[in-house]
């Protein structure tokens, strides 16, 4: 294998595991708060659309990414108000949040369809961006960085923080929690206004570095493999970093293999392409399964919050 189609394929697996990060990310802290929010991908559709419109408008990438994340944070309350407020199915209103997603950006993307967007290109200096061994450190979006940084910074939370531990509380023990006086509804409006919001930014990535104009169902289905990927990865954030990074490399076999690659003649490329989707059936099983399997579940994902006072 040439050092350059090395390059290429390092490239690609980034890019391609970058925007279920995200989404994968803010899911884990909202299921760490006892919530199962399965519209991730609705949420991931209307960041997408929200941020190619301003984008396309405004010609400022920041303002498309923060506008994104805005959107989908304020969809995914129309979620946590069903869900928290009038303790509605998780699951159900979860999957009538992808069908208004997937709705909303299908209308409202119709007067971009077609148009042309300018990726969003790496914030070094071209000589590192574009040299042909370096552009693997330095020659990605910001946003994969700032991947990387929410990764950390999750991480973080979630293990050296008060407000992890809270956070943890809740989703372990909700009763518990409640009679110590921690506000659990708070916390979990909190945790799923974080995860829209993350799952609007991974949406962002398909406009601004994968595909740089808007077409109907832009995503493709990274939201269902962002959910499966928190379950792969324990509900430990650098355990998700690696499994984003194994799905971006299914994917980028994929790519390759339609590209006429060797691999090609031994395994046929509609496997690698059905792969990831096909863990996403799996994620379902494991957390039909999660309460009589060894798992670092929360106790109380998915669970009502019912106090007794």
């Amino acid at each position: 294998m040439s050092p350059e189609l090395l390059i290429g394929i390092i490239i690609t697996l980034v890019g391609a595991s970058t925007p279920i990060l995200f989404a994968a990310l803010g899911e884990l802290v909202a299921e760490k708060s006892g919530v199962l929010n399965l519209g991730v991908e609705g949420m991931m559709l209307v960041g997408a659309v929200i941020c190619f419109a301003v984008t396309y408008n405004t010609g400022n990438p920041w303002l498309g990414i923060l506008s994104a994340a805005l959107a989908s944070a304020a969809v995914s309350m129309i979620f946590a108000v069903l869900t928290l407020g009038l303790s509605a199915n998780q699951v159900a209103t979860g999957l009538a949040l992808t069908i208004f997603g997937t709705g909303f950006s299908a209308l409202f993307g119709r007067a971009y369809t077609g148009k042309p967007l300018a990726l969003f290109k790496s914030v070094f200096p071209d000589a590192l961006a574009t040299h042909p061994l370096l552009r693997a450190v330095f020659g990605y979006s910001p946003l994969v960085y700032l991947s990387l940084a929410m990764v950390a910074l999750v991480w973080w939370f979630l293990a050296k923080t008060r407000g992890g531990l809270i956070l943890r509380a809740v989703g372990e023990s909700d009763i518990s929690a409640h009679s110590m006086g921690y506000s659990v509804i708070g916390v979990r409006y909190a945790a799923v206004a974080f995860g829209g919001a993350m799952a609007g930014i991974g949406g962002s990535c398909f406009p601004l570095m994968l595909t740089p104009q808007w077409v109907e169902g832009l995503t493709a289905g990274r939201g269902w493999i962002a959910l499966a990927l928190v379950v792969f990865g324990a509900w430990r954030p650098i355990r998700l970093l690696g499994g984003a990074y194994l799905f971006g490399l299914v994917m980028t076999i994929e790519l390759y293999a339609k590209a006429g690659g060797g691999i090609a003649h031994v395994v046929p490329s509609q496997f690698w392409a059905a792969l990831p989707y096909l863990a996403t059936i799996l994620v379902l099983v494991l957390i039909s399964l999660r309460q009589s399997s060894n798992t670092s579940a929360p106790a109380c994902l998915g669970k009502p919050f019912l106090p007794t006072n």
